[in-house]
């Protein structure tokens, strides 16, 4: 075996770069990597020593180890499957079995007792079988350089990637079992060094400009999460040399913190009800002493290594900390943002393929644990990369430029929800992607790795972190983003057009809704209009999609909705912001989208002004219009009629209120007495049109009817089509 180096230790080899100049060459390094992944995968799972501890679960919110023996296997056949490489599975049950891991979304939210878990003989037999498929794939297959996102290789060098990531997950429930479930192996040794810890001090980091994301031109292999673009200023700021050691994470458990909730946030109080702690998961008390757990030994308590906990425990740290700090001109303490690692990163010459010798206890080419906190010194810090993870500040989210891929369109979305943490700088065991500078790995706040942290400290308590610009998830609201940017997208930066061929006199398809509703107001305001450029009030603009296309003709907009959800998106847009949703394509399977003005449209858009109100109380200031458009919300109004009533004193001379209804009115929302039609009065039928027409007659001549169509896309294949009524009115002179 070839993944070991003179000394007999692990020793992981470099992944292959994505460009060369030979495919055969390329072949064989692709062929070398996924064979060491797999050896070093099954050389961490044969430290166990008898079967039956693979269907334990020393970590209660995990699977057992069974599934994650098999798991790894199984996403090959499934990413083969989906990407139309092959179209036969190995072993269909084994396959669904341990295809899909969990997230700890909770404390209690895995129940195995349902599993008919295989036996291990099955998964090591069901593993030679997929290692042989794969091996003579990699010989078969045809392969073009640069290796691209849309080919074979890439799937391969994502199973190979993803089962790295396992080594180390599996590694860390490993250690939760009883030492005497595991032999100890000269391949996976533990450091020996300790020695009295080191007192930790802050250096002072200059403030910088910090560039994130991959770039696409990058020869590595990459994580969706990882690829797109922004930038961070950042002010200056104070980080601990050193990590935080055992030895001064000691003051705190010493000193009652977990046992004060004043240090720990409202979540971190209810993991401490759940977890019982008193303590860092790999320590424990015998006989008034502390030891620790590593992954095949327990010593006792390294002081001069690094703490491993979870944020939750990080962050009741540094509160601890304020609470101990001088109040005049105090620091306020707290955990790095990924902005502020990426400024330390700096100062680390390289990354993993690129080094002769990793520059810290990184990539198992040091010691199969971590080390002292002093021993790897990386330009005026320690451990900026290597030895343990480290906690930050910063919730994952996707950059702008941010997309899926197709074949694994779950790795990263189902993170970007604010409850999961970046974690920075990998392990001692971190090896292939998660060694290198790009890397993005994030879990939630109460899960356990191999990690720990530093501190930073500066004079203001705000966080210098990225916006936070998750995925809308909630149907009704990503129906509506979706209706109006797939539009918008499609329009690009095509202007508005007022000729009369652009005007439709049939139903507009979805398609072309909001550029036809626009082409009628303005050429309605081209023929009717006492000036050009109007001053408008969208009445239930929603998202903004109409006002964006008005923007351009207008001389100032009121884009007014009553439901703050919505035009919250539209000054995200109107701010340069990119918008992200989620839309339903079948069943339980999510498309996720993003979508951004581009900058002429954002230009034109800064004369919209959006703003939440009620239809039926509006203030006094919404006055002066040339034109108000009225967008589907009579129907969702408790009065409509009053606001019919009123509207002529909010509009300038010939002013012009357009109409869009399909009069379907309900009593969850309007009492039936207030309904406009719908209902027999005086035992005749009143159609919406002409309860419309009696209220609007007083003060406006009616110059256009017609019938639009709009589609709205629920799922894939499945749509809502509505035909609202519009009609043109002219305040009479």
């Amino acid at each position: 075996m070839n993944i070991y180096n003179q000394k007999n230790k692990l020793s992981y080899p470099k992944s292959p770069l994505l460009c060369g100049d030979c495919s055969e060459q390329k072949r064989a390094e692709l062929k070398h990597y996924f064979k060491s992944t797999w050896q070093s995968y099954d050389s961490l799972f044969s430290l166990i020593n008898n079967d039956e501890f693979y269907y334990q679960r020393p970590e209660p919110l995990r699977h057992p180890l069974i599934f994650y023996f098999g798991h790894t296997a199984c996403f090959y056949i499934n990413k083969l499957i989906l990407g139309k490489y092959t179209n036969e599975r190995v072993n269909p049950r084994i396959e669904a079995i341990c295809a899909v891991g969990v997230d700890e979304m909770s404390w209690d939210d895995l129940n195995s007792d349902h599993y008919d878990w295989p036996s291990v003989d099955e998964v090591r037999q069901y593993r030679q079988q997929v290692f042989a498929l794969v091996n003579e794939l990699i010989d078969n297959m045809e392969l073009s350089l640069p290796i691209s996102k849309n080919s074979i290789a890439w799937i391969i060098l994502m199973g190979c990637e993803h089962e790295r990531i396992h080594i180390e997950t599996s590694s860390v429930i490993m250690r939760m079992l009883p030492l005497s479930a595991l032999t100890e192996n000269e391949q996976w040794q533990t450091c020996l060094k300790t020695a009295q810890a080191p007192i930790n001090e802050l250096v002072p980091v200059g403030e910088a400009v910090v560039n994130f994301g991959k770039p696409e031109a990058d020869k590595s292999y990459g994580w969706d999460n990882e690829y797109g673009h922004e930038q961070l200023t950042l002010n200056e700021f104070h980080a601990s040399k050193f990590l935080v050691s055992n030895a001064e994470f000691m003051s705190f458990v010493e000193g009652g913190g977990y046992e004060n909730p004043l240090f720990w946030t409202e979540e971190g109080q209810e993991w401490l009800a759940f977890s019982k702690a008193s303590m860092p998961r790999f320590w424990c008390k015998k006989s008034g002493e502390y030891y620790q757990r590593n992954l095949l030994s327990q010593i006792p308590l390294p002081l001069d290594w690094p703490v491993e906990v979870n944020y939750l425990e990080a962050k009741a740290f540094c509160q601890w900390k304020n609470s101990k700090a001088n109040q005049q001109g105090k620091l306020f303490y707290r955990l790095p943002t990924e902005g502020e690692w990426l400024c330390l990163r700096e100062q680390v010459d390289g990354d993993l393929l690129s080094w002769q010798q990793a520059p810290g206890n990184i990539n198992c080419e040091f010691y199969a644990s971590p080390c002292p906190v002093n021993q790897f010194k990386q330009g005026e810090f320690y451990d900026i990369v290597g030895n343990v993870w480290q906690w930050t500040e910063s919730a994952i989210d996707g950059f702008t430029g941010f997309s899926v891929h197709p074949l694994y369109d779950d790795f990263s979305t189902p993170t970007f929800d604010g409850k999961h943490n970046l974690i920075k700088g990998g392990s001692w065991i971190s090896s292939g992607n998660e060694a290198m500078r790009y890397s993005r790995y994030a879990f939630r706040r109460h899960f356990f790795q191999h990690a720990g942290f530093r501190y930073v400290a500066s004079h203001s308590d705000e966080l210098p972190n990225l916006p936070d610009n998750h995925f809308e998830t909630d149907k009704a609201l990503c129906q509506q983003l979706h209706h109006h940017f797939e539009q918008l997208r499609r329009l690009g930066q095509t202007w508005l057009n007022v000729s009369e061929q652009n005007v439709k006199s049939e139903a507009p398809f979805e398609s072309d809704y909001l550029q036809s509703l626009a082409n009628i107001v303005l050429k309605n305001v081209d023929s009717y209009g006492s000036v050009k450029v109007p001053k408008c009030l969208d009445l239930g603009c929603s998202i903004g999609g109409l006002s964006f296309l008005l923007a351009q003709h207008a001389t100032f907009i009121d884009a007014l909705d009553f439901s703050a959800r919505f035009i919250k998106y539209g000054v995200k847009l109107q701010q340069g912001d990119t918008v992200r949703y989620t839309t339903t394509r079948e069943g339980e399977l999510l498309g996720f989208n993003e979508y951004s003005l581009p900058d002429t449209l954002r230009e034109e858009s800064q004369n919209i002004h959006f703003i939440q109100g009620d239809l039926c109380n509006l203030k006094t200031i919404f006055t002066g219009y040339d034109v108000i458009v009225v967008q589907n919300v009579l129907e969702k109004s408790y009065d409509p009629k009053l606001f019919l009533d009123q509207v002529h004193q909010r509009l300038n001379f010939n002013g012009l209120l357009v109409i869009i209804s399909s009069y379907d009115f309900d009593e969850q929302f309007t009492d039936k007495a207030k309904w406009l039609g719908g209902k027999k009065i005086n035992g005749e039928n009143v159609t919406g049109f002409e309860a419309l027409s009696e209220s609007l007659s007083k003060y406006f001549t009616l110059l256009d009817k017609q019938t639009l169509t709009q589609v709205y896309e629920k799922r894939q294949r499945h749509f809502t089509v509505v035909q609202p009524q519009l009609t043109v009115w002219q305040l009479n002179n």
